[in-house]
């Protein structure tokens, strides 16, 4: 039998041996599948991600299923995603088997009884054009539904929303510029000036992102840029980032009539917070421009800025009134697609990324707070005040579902 003593002694030899290292185990990455269907709505031209963003997901170990066609607006063809590690899927029920389906547009009827359910669904929510017998099936359905123009970065920027503020914004004034040019229609000058000619004036209504980035391509091309708003916060920003001084203004009506009646063209950036954009350029304002002159309402799809505007798309884009050409095609985005695509996915790609490191969506929605306030549905609960109060539908708060869970 051995004695304490040398018990002892073989335990503390036996501690100095090297030992075998204990190295912290990580957690599991999720594998996902992600499924890419084509967009049916209207003239929406963009696709959610590009070949670029699916072969770098692939190669994280994901699996991407795609529609045929589905990038066919963005002039990405079946091959460039197939030879990116794609699945092509040329029956668009086995897009929405897919445990997340990514859209640009929100999913129709049609598209939501493909899905199984217990799924998660990112796209856009549009407030204004969400049905009510959507959101009921995709709660039915115990959908997961995330919007993905409430989805905020670290500096609770609403990222996607933005980015194509950001396109829309230039994208306004390219199509000014190419309107104002047309010797058939338009006025036959060129946006900007030259030496000795007096330069295109530009006025801009909002301060936003959208009014932003038009007032850079519009000083960009030589043009006099004059800026309105309600908000002087605003309207100080706008000047500070683009560095250089601009002239700005409240929106009082007396002054947005002389501006407007000596434009050249006028951009419509108001958004509204909530409902309707409010119309802060009557009939008898436009009635005053001068002949030729161009209008581009990029708020039309909240209702418009302007009282003569109407709707109208990217096959016939503009009409004219009072001898003033105006533009007011919704989704100024999707006439640049394959930009805008590219955009999306440089969003998309890490956020998936992301997701599929910290083991799916539902464990990102926990602990990502900028991805948790794109939530509307959660697990077939409404978690949106707005939608609730809109279609009087219960509604839970996700703080709370998560808690209990």
């Amino acid at each position: 039998m051995t004695d304490p003593e040398t018990l002892k002694s073989l335990m503390t030899e036996g501690s100095l041996l090297p030992q075998e290292e204990m190295l912290a185990i990580g957690k599991k990455k999720g594998k996902l599948m992600i499924g890419i269907p084509k967009e049916t709505t209207y003239q929406e031209n963009r696709v959610a991600l590009n070949p670029e963003a699916v072969q770098l997901l692939v190669s994280n170990g994901h699996r991407i299923v795609v529609e045929t066609n589905a990038g066919i607006q963005s002039r990405y063809e079946d091959v460039d995603y197939s030879e990116a590690g794609a699945e092509i899927a040329y029956d668009k029920s086995e897009v929405f088997k897919a445990n997340i389906i990514l859209k640009v547009a929100p999913p129709t009827e049609e598209e939501i009884e493909m899905m199984p359910g217990n799924q998660t669904l990112l796209s856009a929510l549009q407030l204004t054009t969400q049905p009510k017998e959507t959101l009921v099936k995709l709660m039915n359905k115990k959908i997961t539904a995330v919007a993905w123009d409430y989805i905020q970065d670290e500096h609770n920027i609403f990222t996607v929303v933005r980015a194509m503020g950001e396109i829309a914004g230039n994208t306004s004034i390219l199509i000014a510029s190419e309107l104002l040019s047309n010797y058939n229609t338009g006025k036959g000058i060129m946006m900007g000036g030259v030496a000795g000619v007096r330069p295109t004036e530009v006025v801009i209504l909002g301060a936003g992102t959208v009014g932003e980035y038009a007032c850079r391509a519009a000083l960009g091309l030589g043009a006099s840029v004059k800026v309105f708003d309600n908000s002087l916060s605003k309207l100080r920003r706008l000047q500070n980032d683009i560095g250089q001084r601009v002239y700005t203004s409240v929106i009082q009506p007396k002054m947005l009539e002389k501006a407007i009646m000596r434009a050249d063209v006028v951009i419509g950036a108001v958004r509204a917070g909530l409902g309707r954009t409010p119309c802060i350029v009557t009939e008898a304002m436009i009635e005053g421009m001068k002949p030729g002159s161009v209008i581009v309402d990029v708020s039309i799809d909240q209702g418009g800025c302007f009282e003569t505007s109407k709707l109208t798309n990217h096959t016939q884009p503009t009409f004219v009134k009072h001898d003033v050409i105006h533009y007011c095609v919704p989704n100024v985005a999707s006439r640049v697609s394959r930009t805008a695509s590219i955009a999306l996915s440089n969003i998309f790609s890490p956020m998936v990324l992301q997701m599929g490191d910290q083991g799916g969506c539902r464990d990102m929605i926990k602990k990502d707070p900028g991805f948790r306030s794109g939530v509307y549905v959660y697990q077939g609960k409404l978690t949106s005040e707005i939608l609730g109060k809109v279609f009087d539908l219960p509604f839970k708060n996700i703080e709370l579902l998560l808690a209990a869970l």
